[in-house]
This record gives structure tokens, C-alpha cells and sequence, in this order.
């Protein structure tokens, strides 16, 4: 008899499809029977939105302050997860102006270190679906961010487009995720990458339980925009990760070309340990001391050891917060052969936005053309006519003198850099994009900015019209890039009818996707720009 409000919940959600027909069912069908799968902790109740199933804040772990992952205390009856989890404690958010904090509307969401949780937006649950399986990685680099940061990571549409089952994961970040004490106790051993091994964690429990929320285990895409697309690098250099996805997807997040070397972490515990007067035998010390108190003195230690560093031994953005190659977790540096070789056979869909770092470019917005020339001119001196000549080339609508100012010539480089390692003879296929595509918003201030991607992938614009406008353009772009990612996911191989033929990346050939409101593949065509901005 104890089977039978299962049973029940399987039929209600067989139904929702053709409830959700008729013009007077409600929006959200919420209750005690609805919306009920087991997991191998527990059953699990969510909701269903406009025919999605809606699952959140589900734990799939659980640990001490810089301790491994376990598998979460199992619990009897169903748990209710209808309401975002906790996310990680940070106080190293982006902080924006009254401008940026419009266009993206970010969420904080409530902050507790128990934060290891993750989302889940199905249509149909049940083993027989074996719908493809997304797992999304947050942006924040290893600091900051969450699940529920900005309006597009919700996973709802994306799931109704492509009838896939989209996750999205908290985890430990910053010095609850990296702090290296290894140095102070074998139990310590892997508390130089805990956030990491958090990720493995929530990968081991989809593959664990998302057949029962109508996903096929053996069919998973990772992917990640900003900091996501560096763990989305980073779990590919992972071994113990190897099966756990079978498909990745970097989004703006190629700058991971290194990890921290241990001997560098060690210095960092250490440096945190002096600025609290505590000696190597008080480190358990940390773990009861408040978390802004430790992040505080995190940061300092992170600031004092970078000043020591050398050039080569700095990863592109500095030193920060992030996975430390340890010679076990993480063996290998990104480039080393071996490295490549762990995710040879996984698929790699990788790109940029054009304008990444546009707004927090200082004196472009409304800039003059004589202005513009001339800081160029500081920067690329007697190359500054070819400069100009080389973004027309690549960019023949460049219209405005900032468009010759805030083009990216960072990201970009750095996806070549990943793309070129990966498209090696024998592995997988590999495929390239650059999002181009200019936000109205501000007065076209924020352009193809960091996150201008995020709204199309995931096929949200209605819910980000602050960043995009919300206007048509918008909605038939969003229609192909998602239909894109849905296919890499699907197969791996991101062309689809709406999008001229996408041909594999290949250093030869450079091919690369440019989306816009007229998409189209260009090969090498911004070689000029890039050999420019690097000096050549």
C-alpha cells in the first residue's frame, strides 16, 4: 500500500503534458503527491511549472570545513525540495553599479558552508526516458557565484526545448574550497581541492540517480560559462572524473592554463596560518574560526605570496583561489600530453564573446574616433593603422570609434589555445564559436559583454530582457544557439537547420561559428587582429 502515492505521482506527471493544454490549468501544480522520485538517499518532492519538473536545493553531499565529500545521511519519508538551497559563503561577489546591477540582476541567494546541493529541470521522470543529461557549472571563478546568481542559469526552458534534464550544482569555493593544509595532517590531504572534488561528488550522484528523473546516465554534457567553463577545463584533467560526462562545453572560461603548483598553495596555508599567529600544530585551529574572519585572512595571504611570484609561475588573471595540482587529484598541468589524453573521446564545444571585458573598459563609452586613435596609439604605437585595418577586416560592421577599442583580444587567444591542444589527430571533434551579437540595452553600452551568451544558451531571454532587450532579434538568436548546445548535448555535434553547416575546428582550417542575427562561419578571420594583440 506504501507504493501506491508513488504510482500515484508517476501518473499525475504523466498527465501534466496534456493538463498543461488546456487554457485553464494552473502554472505551478504543487502538493503532497506531486512530483515524487526516489534518489539513493531518499525520495525527493519538487514542482511542475508549465509541465517542467522542478527539483532544488536536492543535497548530494555533505562535509566538514576542509574535509572530502561523503554521500549525504540518507532520510526517511519524502524530502521537500521546492526552494533553492544554500549556496557558498563568499565575500568576493562581483560588486556592480547601478547600471550592471541592472543589467544583471543577480541573486545572492542565502549562504550556509552546508551548501553542497544541486537543481533539476526534467519533463518526465522516470528510468525509461533516457533524456540527455546538461550539467551546468556556475560562473565566479572559484570564489564566488552560485546556481541561482543570475536569472539565466534557470534551467526550465532549456529542458522544455531540447527535452534534456538540465542540473545545475553549489559547491565549496574560495578558502572553504582550496586552502592547501596538507601539510597538517593526512586528513588534510585533499583539502587543497575540496571545491573540486565537491564537483566529482555531484557528478558521481547524477550518475547515480538521474535515470529516476528521466535522464541517461551515459549521456552527460558538462558545461560552464566564465569560472564554470574552468571547471568544466579542470574536470577534464581530472582522472577520477573520466566516465562521469562524456561531453564538454567552455563557455568564456579558457584562461585556466595552469594550476596552482602545491609547493605554491603550501605557501599560502602558511602565509594564512602567520597572519593568525597560529603555528603548524594549531591548524585544526581553523576549523572553528568564523568563515568571513578566515576568508579575510585568505585573501591577504593569497595577496603577500603573489607578490613573490614569477611571471612564469602566474596563471593569466593572477593568483587566485583554485585547483592545486597535487600529484594525485590532479596530476597533470593542463597542457601536459597526459592531461589531453584523459578527455581525448569527449567532444569539446568552446568560444568567447566579442566585447568580454566592455564595460569595465574605462573611456570607451561615447568615445570620439580622434580619442579612440589615439589610445590606440599608446598601445600599439606604429602598428596602430594596421590595428584599425586588422578589426576591419575581421569585423566589417565596425561602425563605432569603441569598436575598435573594446574588442577582446584575451579570451579569444586563449580558446584558440584550448581548441589547438584538443584537436589533435584520433580525438574527439572539436568546435569553435565567437558570440557577437550587440545588447540595444544602455544605449548598445554593453555589446557581446561577459554573460551576454548566457540568456541564448539557455534560452531565457524573456527573463533577462534587462540584458538583452527582449526584443525579437533576441528571441530567434537565443532559439539557435540553444538548439546548438541541445544537439552537443544530444550527439556532439552542435549544427542544426537553423545554422549554416558547422564544420569541426581545426588549426588549419580555423573555423569558427560567429553568432549573430545573421550567423555565419568564417575561417581564420581574425588571424590579423589576434598576431596584432600579441605583439607580432
Amino acid at each position: 500500500m506504501k507504493r501506491i502515492p508513488f504510482l500515484f505521482t508517476l501518473c499525475i506527471i504523466d498527465l501534466i503534458p496534456l493538463l498543461a493544454l488546456s487554457q485553464n490549468a494552473p502554472a505551478i501544480v504543487a502538493g503532497k503527491n506531486i512530483a515524487v522520485v526516489q534518489t539513493a538517499s531518499g525520495a525527493v518532492r519538487g514542482y511542475i511549472h508549465h509541465g517542467i519538473c522542478t527539483f532544488k536545493g536536492i543535497p548530494y553531499a555533505k562535509a566538514g570545513r576542509f574535509m572530502p565529500p561523503e554521500k549525504p545521511a540518507p532520510w526517511k519519508g519524502i524530502r521537500s525540495c521546492m526552494a533553492y538551497g544554500p549556496v557558498c559563503p563568499t565575500n568576493q561577489s562581483t560588486t556592480f553599479g547601478d547600471e550592471f546591477a541592472f543589467a544583471f540582476q543577480q541573486n545572492p541567494g542565502h549562504s550556509d558552508e552546508d551548501c553542497l546541493n544541486l537543481n533539476i529541470w526534467t519533463q518526465k521522470t522516470g528510468a525509461g526516458e533516457k533524456k540527455p543529461v546538461m550539467v551546468f557549472l556556475h560562473g565566479g571563478g572559484f570564489a564566488s557565484g552560485s546556481s541561482i546568481e543570475y536569472p539565466s542559469y534557470d534551467g526550465e526552458n532549456l529542458s522544455r526545448e531540447g527535452n534534456v534534464v538540465l542540473v545545475s550544482i553549489n559547491h565549496r569555493l574560495n578558502v572553504l574550497g582550496f586552502l592547501d593544509l596538507s601539510a597538517y595532517g593526512e586528513k588534510y590531504k585533499y583539502s587543497a581541492n575540496a571545491g573540486a572534488l565537491d564537483m566529482v561528488a555531484a557528478l558521481t550522484w547524477v550518475k547515480q540517480n538521474i535515470a529516476n528523473f528521466g535522464g541517461d546516465p551515459g549521456n552527460v554534457t558538462i558545461f560552464g560559462q566564465s569560472g564554470g567553463g574552468a571547471k568544466v577545463s579542470c574536470l577534464m584533467n581530472v582522472p577520477s572524473a573520466k566516465g562521469l560526462f562524456s561531453k564538454a562545453i567552455v563557455q568564456s572560461g579558457s584562461y585556466l592554463d595552469r594550476f596552482t603548483e602545491d609547493s605554491i598553495a603550501r605557501k599560502v596555508s602558511a602565509a594564512l596560518l602567520a597572519e593568525l599567529n597560529l603555528q603548524p600544530n594549531q591548524a585544526d585551529s581553523l576549523q572553528k574560526i568564523p568563515y568571513e574572519v578566515l576568508s579575510a585572512v585568505g585573501l591577504k595571504a593569497l595577496q603577500k605570496i603573489a607578490q613573490t611570484l614569477k611571471p612564469a609561475d602566474t596563471p593569466v588573471f593572477g593568483l587566485e583561489w583554485g585547483p592545486v595540482r597535487d600529484n594525485d587529484f590532479l596530476p597533470y598541468q593542463p597542457g601536459d600530453a597526459r592531461a589531453i589524453a584523459l578527455s581525448q573521446n569527449v567532444p569539446l564545444l568552446v568560444g568567447s564573446c566579442k566585447n568580454e571585458y566592455n564595460p569595465f573598459i574605462p573611456g570607451a563609452r561615447g568615445i570620439s574616433m580622434d580619442s579612440a586613435v589615439a589610445k590606440l596609439r599608446k598601445k600599439y604605437g606604429g602598428k596602430t593603422d594596421a590595428y584599425i585595418a586588422a578589426v576591419r577586416k575581421a569585423y566589417p560592421e565596425t561602425i563605432k570609434p569603441s569598436d575598435y577599442i573594446d574588442v577582446d583580444l584575451i579570451f579569444r587567444p586563449l580558446v584558440i589555445t584550448q581548441a589547438e591542444r584538443k584537436a589533435v589527430p584520433g580525438a574527439a571533434p572539436v568546435f569553435m564559436y565567437l558570440f557577437k551579437w550587440q545588447s540595444p540595452v544602455l544605449d548598445t553600452l554593453l555589446k557581446a559583454f561577459h554573460c551576454m551568451d548566457l540568456p541564448f544558451v539557455f534560452d531565457n531571454i524573456n527573463r533577462c530582457e534587462e540584458m538583452t532587450g527582449g526584443g525579437k532579434d533576441a528571441y530567434a538568436l537565443a532559439g539557435k544557439v540553444s538548439q546548438a548546445w541541445i544537439n552537443f548535448a544530444r550527439t556532439g555535434n552542435p549544427n542544426c537547420v537553423a545554422l549554416p553547416a558547422w564544420p569541426e575546428y581545426t588549426p588549419e582550417n580555423g573555423a569558427v561559428m560567429l553568432f549573430d542575427n545573421k550567423c555565419e562561419v568564417k575561417r581564420h578571420h581574425d588571424k590579423d587582429l589576434l598576431a596584432i594583440g600579441a605583439g607580432r
